[in-house]
């Protein structure tokens, strides 16, 4: 026989303490905000836009309408090309080579890059890269984000292209 008073005293409690064995999680009600919208982007897809910076190619992966919490950019640079040493004063600044080779010069002191390398630049870091035979290409992402006219400082002589905000 079923002891009603006992299984509706305890029942409750056995479901709350095992409930994540058998209960769907919960759908996310509120919608995402506008600018943390799921993204694809394919390389070489004609309506990422890219800039020229310098001896930079920059390929904007994230807009800015749809900019949340960072920045992501494809950067190419062609070979033979020194770029002009720059730095973040807030944003951290992470590189991930996808292909060819090259140097990091990274407060001054310089390495060896090659595919598949991952760079983690603390704000403030300075940074610079030099090409040899072939181009390279990186995945340059910054939290919080920046944009050429936003958060980039030089040492030297600003490249074209760029907007050096005010300080």
């Amino acid at each position: 026989m079923v002891n009603w008073f006992l299984l509706a005293k305890w029942f409750p409690l056995f479901l709350a303490e095992h409930a994540y064995y058998a209960l769907p999680p919960k759908p996310h009600t509120a919608p995402p905000p506008a600018s943390m919208t799921i993204l694809h982007r394919r390389l070489g897809d004609p309506t990422t836009p890219k800039q020229k910076l310098g001896p930079y190619e920059i390929e904007c992966l994230i807009l800015p309408e749809e900019e949340a919490a960072g920045t992501a950019y494809r950067v190419r640079i062609e070979p033979h090309q020194t770029t002009s040493v720059s730095y973040h004063k807030v944003a951290e600044e992470f590189y991930y080579v996808l292909s060819g080779s090259g140097t990091a010069v990274l407060n001054g002191v310089a390495q060896a890059l090659v595919a598949g390398d991952f760079l983690r630049l603390p704000p403030g870091t300075t940074h610079a890269f030099i090409t040899e035979e072939e181009p390279l290409v990186m995945l340059d992402i910054h939290t919080p984000g920046s944009r050429p006219d936003r958060d980039v400082f030089f040492v030297g002589a600003v490249p074209a292209g760029f907007q050096v905000p005010a300080e």
